[in-house]
Parts: C-alpha cells; structure tokens; sequence
C-alpha cells in the first residue's frame, strides 16, 4: 500500500465506538505508513476538559497499538460535520465510529458519519460496533459506473496492503419498483452479460495487482441484502456513493446509506462525481 504525507483522520468524541474507529485506523495508519491524526469537535468551551481527555484517551490507546506510527491530536471549535468534511479535504483517509454517545451527544451519531461518508472529499471508513476482524476477504460492490470503478481500485489496495483475498460483487435487480419481471430466458442472458462484463472490468485491475486473489459475484437480488450479507465473512466493504451504470440507481444514495447502516464490518465509502 502506498506511503503518503497526508495524514489518516479520526474523529473521535469519548465514546466507545469513537475510540474503537481510532483504534481500526492505527492500524490501517501501520498498513499505509501514513500519520495519524485524531480530531474532536467541541464548540462549549465549558466541556474544554473532557475533550482534552476524550482525544488523549483515544491518541493513548492508538499508540499503545501501533508506537512507530506518528500519532497526533487536535480539538476544534464548529459543527462536526462541517469541521471533518474540511478535514476530509487534506486527509487520504476519514475514519468514524458507527454511532457515538459521549459527552458530545451530537458528535459522531449515525446521521453525521453519514454525512461525512457521503459528502466526504476523500474515501471515509466507518467502524460499526463490535470487534473489527483482521481475516476474511474485502468485498467490494461494482456496477460499472465511474464511481464503482474508484470503489474497486480501493478495494484492490486495501487487499494488497492486507494481503487478503477480494471479492467483487455486481448485484442486478429490475428496474423500478413497478418493472415487468424478466422471463427466464431474458434473466439468464443479462446474468451472462453481466458475468462478462465484470470479468472484463476486473481485468486491467488483476494486471495490475497480480498478487491479489481475487473473486467475482454476479447475482441477482437486492444490492444492500447482498452486500450486507457478504460483509458477515469480511473484513472490510466497499461501496461507491453516486454511481451510475447499466442498471441505474445500483449504488446511488440509497445503497450506500442502506449499506451504511446494516454492513456487520467496517465500511468504505468512495464518493464519486454528482449527478
């Protein structure tokens, strides 16, 4: 995994699933050789000590973990979301707890890690809740759009720097909630076709990652039930945010806020060009 000078961002606010984010990004931080920073917003000056300890807590923790890995700490005034999406525009990588519930009760809930995953100018991980697994593969969901293809080229970084295999997912579904069923015949040749079309998409990618093992899911079925029951084995989802392929709506919001929600592992979000 490629070393760079832009720092890993943490956003931390004295809850549990904050300091297990930051704990997951130290370690992700030793993978990529790359600093880390861990960042509270307070905006009350009279909560100025718990924020100090909330942030020396977590920066303890990280480094107790990963001592070789440059680790620092920040507290800023402002809104949480506004102050870690200016942070996204500097950092390689944001990293958040699912949902938090410290002395900042409006930190790092689950409608501002959506937020930041969604809106963020740079690939935002979130932690869920409970211990974050170092096996399994890293499963990834495409659907050919411009956004899927950042989605897949992150993923195929994140399983070279694990050394893990990576699964690649293209769920297809009907159109439309009110779309005429395919017959047999019609579901089987768009099962081909997408078959292809994903080998073909994996290609230049394995070229150029020929370490990586690598595996390829076509099915058909709701993207959200099949990613989330693809990342119960995984150490890592990733999705894209905004996509828009062959099958239209496959990963815009809706995807991958309900991936956010209902993923049993840490996720990735990769954002990519609005539409």
């Amino acid at each position: 995994m490629a070393t760079s000078d832009k720092s890993i961002v943490v956003g931390v606010d004295g809850s549990e699933d904050s300091v297990r984010a930051a704990v997951w990004a130290v370690a992700e931080a030793d993978l990529r050789s790359a600093p880390l920073r861990l960042v509270i917003v307070n905006d009350d000056p009279a909560r100025a000590d718990y924020a100090e300890k909330a942030v020396q807590k977590a920066a303890a923790k990280c480094r107790a973990q990963a001592p070789h890995v440059d680790v620092d700490t920040e507290i800023v005034p402002g809104h949480p979301v506004e102050q870690l999406l200016r942070h996204s525009a500097k950092a390689q990588l944001v990293v958040l707890g699912a949902r938090g519930h410290g002395g900042f009760t409006d930190a790092l809930l689950g409608g501002v890690s959506s937020a930041v995953a969604t809106h963020g100018a740079c690939p935002v991980v979130v932690v869920r809740k409970g211990v974050p697994t170092t096996v399994g593969p890293v499963v990834v969901g495409v659907d050919g759009s411009e956004c899927s293809l950042a989605a897949l080229r992150f993923a195929f970084e994140e399983a070279a720097g694990r050394g893990a295999e990576l699964v690649a997912m293209q769920v297809w579904h009907e159109e439309g909630l009110l779309a005429v069923p395919l017959t047999p015949d019609d579901r089987e040749r768009v099962q081909r076709e997408i078959e292809r079309s994903l080998t073909e998409l994996m290609a230049s990618l394995r070229a150029e990652f020929p370490k990586v093992r690598t595996r390829e899911v076509a099915q058909h079925g709701h993207p959200v039930a099949a990613l989330t029951d693809a990342g119960r084995d995984a150490q890592l989802l990733v999705v894209g945010h905004r996509g828009r392929g062959g099958f239209d709506g496959l990963f815009l919001g809706s995807v991958a806020a309900g991936a956010l929600h209902h993923a049993p592992c840490p996720i990735a979000v990769i954002r990519g060009t609005k539409t």
